[in-house]
């Protein structure tokens, strides 16, 4: 896909014509159908690690093998349907990160996306030959300094680029709960203080860092505005669900056209973390407290109160990955309730570069005073 107006999306020695990242999103949903499909149009598609061996015969009683095994036989599915750029999401507090992150670097996977926690060690993979991007997902300028501050200091790299994910995002969000409709937590001010981040340590080092905008971005106008801010790409989760190559149960996209705005909401998660989603019976049982405490069978999050915990994570997000809503519910971004139909991947691609485009062709143009005395009464302003 070409655009006239959207710039490529440059890290490293990957390139990717439009530059808009699909969100990896587990459990289940975004795995090798919807990665190779954005890829193949020019994004970067993202497979999700959480939970990718749920359909291994063997995921109850060898958590970590299963999902090994799964993650390899993915990422082999996804490069054999496209020449286009892959990448993986590991989240930072998988209790086996470090077996996950080295199975996607012996696969050759192009990128990896870490947030869920900082992932302060994350180029310990790094060896030579070794190609695999190195991006971390973080929610504030802080984060950022501190993961290039560690990263330099302990293995003498920085970041390849870095995703700031604000509070419109959907599942697990790294903020606190009085901060999601705090205006100081705006993703454009988040946005300005990481690229502020990486602006300086790019000058510094003279190594670029891409930043890329994520979290309740909808349309190619909410693109152009995080472009113009100085953004060199945006990550999108939300709007790829409601594809026919999402990876995930008709059910679970069904669950998104069908939800209203008063239906997007801030829960509790086990793993102690708010996160945003689609309310259902399921999540009221949970409110009125009718679910019983439930025995661990996976361990698979570090941060997660299993014990006192009124159901498995787990489980709820892979019953609703195959549709079961009674046994789960789905995560979403905040703009679900705008999803009105179930399009082709390449469809939506293309309406956001169509929309990009309007958005820049529509701007009112920039002017500049033909005077040096820049008083309003002399100045004379041509376009």
């Amino acid at each position: 896909m070409i655009s006239k107006s959207l710039k490529q999306l440059v890290i490293g020695d990957k390139v990717a014509a439009v530059p808009i990242v699909q969100g990896g999103m587990g459990v289940g949903i975004s795995l090798s159908g919807l990665a190779s499909a954005t890829a193949n149009e020019g994004g970067i598609g993202v497979i999700a690690a959480a939970g990718i061996g749920m359909n291994e015969r063997d995921f109850y009683t060898d958590y970590v093998e299963a999902n090994v095994r799964a993650m390899r036989r993915e990422i082999r599915r996804a490069k054999s349907l496209t020449d286009g750029i892959l990448g993986i999401n590991i989240m930072c507090a998988f209790s086996h990160y470090d077996d996950f992150v080295r199975v996607a670097v012996e696969e050759g996977i192009d990128m990896i996306f870490s947030g869920a926690g900082l992932p302060l060690n994350l180029p310990k993979v790094l060896r030579d030959g070794v190609t695999t991007k190195l991006i971390p997902i973080v929610s504030s300028g802080r984060a950022a300094k501190l993961i290039c501050q560690r990263w330099l200091a302990r293995f003498d790299y920085l970041p390849d680029a870095i995703v700031v994910e604000g509070t419109k995002a959907g599942g697990h969000l790294g903020f606190k709960l009085e901060q999601i409709d705090d205006e100081a937590y705006a993703l454009e001010r988040l946005v300005t203080d990481v690229i502020e981040v990486a602006n300086s340590y790019s000058s510094q080092y003279g190594k670029a860092i891409p930043v890329i905008a994520a979290g309740g971005i909808y349309t190619g106008r909410d693109i152009r505005t995080f472009i113009n801010l100085g953004a060199q790409a945006v990550q999108m989760g939300t709007r790829f669900v409601a594809t026919h190559e999402c990876d995930a149960d008709g059910a679970f996209k069904q669950a998104y056209i069908d939800a209203k705005q008063d239906d997007v909401i801030i829960i509790k998660s086990p793993v102690g973390m708010p996160g945003r989603a689609i309310r259902n019976a399921f999540l009221d049982d949970v409110n009125n407290g009718s679910k019983k405490p439930y025995s661990c069978p996976y361990h698979c999050i570090l941060t997660c109160d299993y014990k006192d915990s009124p159901y498995c994570i787990a489980n709820a997000l892979m019953n609703a990955k195959k549709g079961r809503f009674r046994h789960g519910f789905a995560f979403a971004g905040a703009n679900v309730y705008r999803v009105k139909e179930i399009v082709s991947v390449k469809k939506l691609m293309a309406e956001l570069v169509a929309e990009y485009e309007a958005a820049v062709e529509n701007e009112a143009p920039v002017c500049v005073s033909s005077s040096t005395d820049q008083s309003p009464r002399t100045a004379r302003r041509q376009c």
